[in-house]
């Protein structure tokens, strides 16, 4: 699929654990935008992102990030992107110094880069040459987000970045968001702390129960010839849910024609 949008997602369905996790997600993000991803938990906040980072292969619709068609090569964007998850993706046994070096190397980031970034998160020196189980959550949340700079990431993932860190490292956080749309990169997190996540943001979109509900579109672009121009159903016709938790979600409005549902569950 043809976009100019870094991330264009397209009556997306993504099935976790046999559960439509996103249930039809419509989304195109622009180059250079910073957008908030809000919404309870569960609503699948987490998933979205991770399907962005190309960790997460898409069951139903189409999903561009980056010009790249994440169907057919969703490895491709993966060196391109930088995902802040939950877990911190450090080892426990290596030092600060030895997991910034490491994970530096792994993607092409040269020693002094990676110290750079240590040092841009006030990662403390007295802190570098202990291992990181010895580290508070906070300093293992600076170390996290110096190995996500390091890469200087096209399109930055952040789920929670707030979490876990001081005032000082929160202020940190937003002023290197704005940093990174300045020099042209995309930013795209989830939060709940929606106060100062929104003083960040550009703009927010909103996402319930695996749909975005609010704020999925920006620069619209005109349906494409033979495209039907309007999307208020997804289109599963011909897709294979069978054995799926269908559960809670809603799919008012959704082209099943043709689609195996035997053994999904469906609710009552």
């Amino acid at each position: 699929m043809a976009s100019t949008s870094v991330v264009d997602l397209r009556d997306v369905v993504a099935v976790v654990d046999r559960f439509p996790a996103l249930a039809g997600v419509t989304l195109r993000i622009g180059s250079g935008e910073v957008v908030l991803v809000r919404g309870p938990n569960g609503a699948g906040k987490t998933t979205l992102l991770r399907l962005c980072a190309g960790l997460l292969g898409l069951t139903a619709g189409d999903a561009s990030v980056l010009g790249v068609d994440l169907r057919t090569s969703a490895s491709a964007v993966r060196r391109r992107v930088g995902l802040l998850g939950h877990a911190s993706f450090l080892y426990a046994d290596l030092t600060v110094a030895e997991n910034a070096r490491f994970w530096g190397r792994a993607t092409g980031v040269s020693d002094a880069d990676a110290v750079a970034a240590l040092d841009r998160l006030e990662v403390a020196q007295r802190i570098r040459d202990l291992p990181v189980r010895s580290l508070s959550t906070g300093q293992r949340r600076r170390v996290s987000l110096a190995v996500a700079v390091a890469r200087r990431p096209e399109l930055w993932l952040l789920d929670e970045p707030h979490a876990g860190l001081d005032s000082g490292g929160r202020d940190l956080v937003d002023a290197l968001v704005a940093e990174a749309a300045a020099a042209g990169a995309t930013v795209m997190f989830a939060s709940h702390e929606l106060e100062r996540a929104e003083s960040v943001a550009q703009r927010a979109v909103t996402i319930v129960g695996g749909v975005i509900t609010d704020g999925g579109e920006s620069e619209p672009e005109p349906p494409a010839d033979g495209e039907r121009a309007s999307r208020s159903g997804t289109d599963l016709s011909g897709t294979d849910l069978s054995g799926t938790d269908l559960s809670g979600t809603d799919l008012s409005g959704t082209d099943l024609s043709g689609t195996d549902l035997s053994g999904a569950d469906r609710g009552p």
